[in-house]
């Protein structure tokens, strides 16, 4: 892996067209505030990026080093994260008739998805100079910067929701994180740390306000098109969807592999989130350019409480481009959905990575999938942290579980 190079050429705005050079911190767009994406010398990484060339390759996110944006191989921060299994379930009883496969991200080394992302951007954060970072989340984002800073041994400071389970902020403290708890939703601790950071140099690692944790989330395409190809290629990818940068990065992955002929359809991807917060899934039905902030976000998956994310335009623009579309579920049924993947299969899933398995028949109901067809359920987190049986008793508590 030394002698394999990144190809990355700059980063450019999708808003503006602005250009900027790759090698200095940046954060969104100067010109417009938008987000800035990695752009690679697709040409130049043929010779050695194609399915015979990464076979043989440590079974990781860093086998795609061409097309990631870390330059020097000594600056990749890892902890053995990527290539996370896909596991067939068969036919579920919600979509009868459909071949659903599942991708378990659960079983990452800071036991999610959000540990792609971090990777990456940490390692480069580290290989242009930058010394602290902070970033709002929800949870798994804030364990999985926490456990990379350290790793790096770069200070991180993670802004949670004061609503965040009490595992989260534990588990960054044990990571040498500052953790600060916020009033409000994600949207209130971004703009907490904000205030609080300016002027302090430490910098911003929130989800697509910076360029290169998409590229670590790209990595999921990348893997589902090596492990699933040929005939085996899903028609869909249902993906539980907070801040999107999931469905960003899968969308620039299946664009970059069609160019390098690796696969010549993109699958069609479908955002689910929660009846109490999904900005997405309306922007969709209204066929509107972005989102508006949702009204008092209630949910009991706090990776989904995002009541307005940022670039959504981006977000919509890969749902769009696919073909695909988009759907809400009720918090029982993702406690369901949970319980299901649990006994049925033997599956650890948080709420958020359950929601695509509670939104198959929705999704078959609506047509927007078909009998016949298969589709990827993207398992985003680890159950781990979750009592299932209390969040049963919680909902019925406060009089949630009519569908």
């Amino acid at each position: 892996m030394e002698s394999v190079r990144s190809y990355l050429t700059g980063l450019e705005c999708r808003a503006c067209c602005t250009t900027v050079e790759a090698d200095r911190p940046v954060g969104t767009c100067p010109t417009c505030g938008h987000t800035l994406f990695a752009t690679y010398d697709l040409a130049g990484a043929s010779s050695t990026f194609t399915r015979v060339g990464v076979q043989g390759r440590p079974g990781t996110l860093w086998r795609y080093r061409e097309l990631l944006p870390v330059r020097t191989a000594t600056n990749i921060l890892t902890l053995g994260e990527g290539f996370t299994p896909i596991l067939d379930l068969g036919e579920l009883p919600s979509a009868p008739g459909v071949h659903c496969l599942l991708k378990d991200d659960g079983l990452m080394p800071t036991g999610s998805f959000k540990a792609r992302g971090m990777a990456v951007a940490v390692s480069r954060a580290r290989e242009l100079g930058i010394a602290r970072l902070f970033a709002p989340t929800a949870g798994n984002a804030g364990i999985a910067l926490a456990a990379y800073a350290a790793r790096g041994g770069l200070p991180a400071t993670i802004y949670l929701p004061e609503s965040a389970p009490e595992a989260v902020p534990r588990a960054c403290r044990a990571y040498g994180a500052q953790v600060v708890a916020v009033p409000g939703t994600i949207r209130e601790a971004g703009e907490e740390g904000r205030r609080r950071e300016k002027g302090t140099g430490a910098f911003d690692m929130s989800t697509l306000r910076e360029p290169y944790r998409v590229e670590g989330k790209k990595t999921m395409g990348f893997e589902i098109a090596e492990q699933l190809a040929g005939d085996a290629f899903p028609d869909a990818i249902v993906y539980p969807t907070g801040g999107g940068t999931g469905l960003v990065g899968m969308f620039k992955a299946f664009q970059e592999l069609r160019t390098l002929g690796w696969v010549d359809r993109i699958p069609r991807l479908y955002a689910v989130q929660p009846d109490g917060c999904a900005p997405v899934v309306r922007a969709l039905r209204e066929e509107a350019p972005r989102v508006r902030a949702w009204e008092d976000p209630r949910t009991i998956a706090p990776g989904l409480a995002v009541p307005a994310p940022f670039a959504s335009e981006r977000i919509l623009e890969a749902v769009r481009a696919s073909g695909g579309g988009g759907t809400t579920v009720p918090d029982l049924a993702m406690v369901e959905a949970m319980e299901l993947l649990a006994k049925g299969f033997g599956i650890s899933t948080c709420p958020e990575g359950a929601a695509p398995a509670a939104a198959l028949g929705p999704l078959l109901r609506a047509r927007q999938i078909r009998a016949g067809e298969t589709v990827l359920l993207y398992n985003t987190g680890s159950g781990a942290i979750w009592d299932v049986r209390g969040l049963r008793d919680a909902l019925g508590a406060a009089g949630k579980v009519a569908r």
